[in-house]
């Protein structure tokens, strides 16, 4: 019988993204994960329903951390300052040690459509909940979806340049930057629509 050992959880997601970028993302499978871990395949699927959710375990995690964000920022805060405080905390999640495990990720992610979907579907879940607590705050629609999905559109845009190689800039800085972007854009595009 296979003890329990702290870490265990951890050490599946190293193996099996160490595996998936040797191997192949469909020529894993749990039980190989398993065995490179030394745990039995139950134990894996006791800390993951499928080898799928190796690559979005988290992802209720970074929901808390935006909506800690979304919580902090000032009751009169304009909606797109409410999401700039979201992107803000959600960069905690992901601190400069975890580049690498996300740029091996993100490569796993690129060379399978089912997966790049499920990403896509997790952002726009994100978005969708974003969206409900900006209306909890009293931004109306659909202001408060243009700012839910900007901040998503930010985070995504950001997080590419996060994963790039070569970059060390923290995941906070590029998104400052991406949203003054986006700012300064909707600031271009606004004068020029008041123009006669």
């Amino acid at each position: 019988m296979v003890r329990w050992e702290p870490g265990t959880r951890e050490r599946l997601q190293a193996a099996a993204l160490e595996l998936f970028t040797e191997r192949g993302f469909e020529q894993t499978t749990a039980a190989d994960i398993a065995a490179a871990v030394g745990v039995s395949e139950r134990t894996f699927f006791r800390h993951f329903p499928d080898k799928r959710e190796v690559l979005f375990d988290g992802q209720s995690r970074l929901v808390e951390a935006f909506l800690a964000g979304v919580a902090d920022a000032p009751a009169d805060a304009p909606a797109l300052d409410v999401v700039a405080a979201a992107l803000h905390s959600g960069a905690g999640f992901f601190p400069d040690d975890r580049r690498s495990w996300a740029r091996l990720r993100r490569g796993v992610i690129e060379q399978h459509p089912a997966l790049l979907e499920r990403e896509r579907h997790k952002m726009a879940e994100l978005a969708g909940i974003i969206r409900a607590a900006l209306v909890a705050r009293g931004v109306a629609e659909p202001a408060a979806t243009l700012a839910a999905e900007s901040g998503t559109t930010v985070f995504t845009i950001a997080f590419g340049q996060w994963i790039a190689e070569g970059e060390h800039r923290s995941l906070d800085e590029l998104q400052t930057r991406v949203l003054a972007d986006l700012r300064s854009l909707t600031a271009s595009d606004a004068g020029r629509a008041a123009r006669p």
